[in-house]
């Protein structure tokens, strides 16, 4: 392998610094529009001019504006093995082979700057390892939250800050299916058609839609915040395909809104993270981001709280991001990023049975006297305490919401079970978690 030209990067600023890019999808080629289009104050900003290079592609003849043919490829060895590139961007997206591309370039020294979600989620603590031993850089701001920059906040300005929790509307997608289902009393199918058609939602939206995008983008932000490594398949994750009309109507009956939640906190020494339809209160900061719009809380001890809020997703705001990190690294000393991003405080990761809420529970029930008592006896049996109860008859059955105090997730399941027993209870009872101040 030869080893990367980096003159651009550690030596003289007169020779541009040229950029080989991994993919030029609607990301990709915002990104080249962004450099072409703003050269002239990039220059200016940083004292470097910035240069696209060789740019892998499936299709050579699809045309691209502002993109000369010539620098499409379909070989990655074009790209990666070019020996005027400085600095690779990947935006193809896919664990493989593109986890392949990355271990190449930082194992030939080049820096990497990716939007890729999913690979962090799943090898980033192998390939920050890689960068580190191969003295060269690995940047992602774009893969958490697009042009919102969470993950620059915590690795630098809030890097002591001692963060205990991160609650986040990671998902633009399904953030702007439950702001149209709240707000104008829109289905599930219809939401998602007009998200679909505004280009919120890809043709395929289930990532999205059942919580693995989310759940992705948790645990990237749980390994940084809390200096231990948080892989994807650690985030227990549900998606808001199973949610109703009715109990979004319930919800702001009882005074919250219905949001798609990423929760990742410190909880007696240990880590919990995951991703859940929970109910917000109105007055909760979060309970305001509408739209696709994504927000990230951050509390700690010393700043207490935080809140980023922006587009979580488009084309040009993730290129905007992309962008970011590429001008960090010109600007830093190489491998000032990684210093102790990898340090491991050795904290376990919890059960999801370990970790509280307070839960909202939907039952249907058959309409006969002491179905009331004999349920809230399930649930002080199981140690779990009611906090509030709305019940409204229909024909010969009756809907039934019940709101608890703080509990365990393991408790709620045991009530849950009990009554899946009783045979006034009729179909499957339907759960949501509240955020609540002490946390969801």
């Amino acid at each position: 392998m030869t080893l990367p030209n980096s003159s651009a990067i550690d030596g003289s600023p007169d020779r541009p610094v040229r950029i080989g890019l991994l993919g030029c999808g609607t990301v990709g080629q915002a990104f080249v529009r962004t450099i072409s289009g703003q050269g002239e104050t990039i220059a200016r900003a940083s004292g470097r001019r910035l240069e696209i290079g060789p740019i892998l592609v499936r299709d050579t003849s699809k045309p691209r504006d502002g993109i000369d043919l010539r620098q499409l490829t379909t070989d990655p060895q074009d790209v990666l093995r070019d020996p005027t590139v400085d600095l690779i961007v990947e935006v193809m997206g896919g664990v493989e082979p593109t986890g392949t591309y990355l271990r190449q370039a930082l194992q030939a020294g080049l820096p990497v700057v990716t939007a890729n979600k999913q690979l962090l989620s799943r090898h980033g603590a192998e390939l920050l390892a890689l960068a580190q031993s191969s003295g060269t850089e690995l940047r992602f701001e774009a893969s958490a939250c697009a042009g919102i920059p969470v993950i620059k906040v915590l690795r630098e300005s809030l890097l002591a800050a001692e963060i205990f929790a991160v609650t986040g509307i990671v998902n633009g997608t399904t953030n702007y299916i439950l702001s149209e289902m709240s707000r104008g009393g829109m289905s599930y199918a219809d939401a998602l058609a007009q998200a679909q058609a505004l280009g919120y939602a890809e043709a395929d939206p289930s990532e999205d839609v059942g919580g693995a995008d989310a759940a992705a983008k948790m645990a990237i932000l749980a390994s940084i915040a809390f200096h231990t490594n948080v892989h994807f398949d650690d985030v227990p994750f549900e998606g808001i395909d199973g949610l109703h009309g009715e109990d979004f109507d319930l919800a702001k009956d009882l005074g919250f809104v219905i949001k798609l939640l990423g929760v990742a906190r410190l909880v007696d020494g240990g880590i919990s993270v995951r991703v859940h339809p929970a109910l917000v209160p109105e007055s909760h900061r979060l309970a305001a981001v509408r739209g696709a719009d994504n927000a990230v809380l951050l509390e700690s001890g010393t700043v207490r709280q935080i809140m980023l809020v922006g587009p979580g997703a488009g084309g040009t705001e993730t290129a905007s991001a992309v962008l970011a990190d590429v001008l960090s690294i010109l600007g830093t000393a190489q491998g000032s990023f990684l210093q102790n991003a990898l340090a491991d405080a050795g904290r376990p990761l919890l059960s999801p049975d370990q970790t509280e809420s307070a839960f909202y529970v939907r039952l249907r029930v058959v309409d006969r006297p002491g179905v009331l008592a004999r349920i809230a006896t399930v649930f002080a049996n199981s140690g779990l305490s009611i906090r509030s109860v709305i019940q409204r008859g229909e024909g010969d059955g009756a809907r039934l919401v019940l709101v608890t105090h703080m509990g365990s997730e393991a408790r709620m399941n045991a009530a849950l079970d009990a009554m899946r027993d009783m045979e006034e209870v009729r179909g499957e009872p339907v759960l949501l978690r509240l955020l609540a101040e002490e946390g969801a």
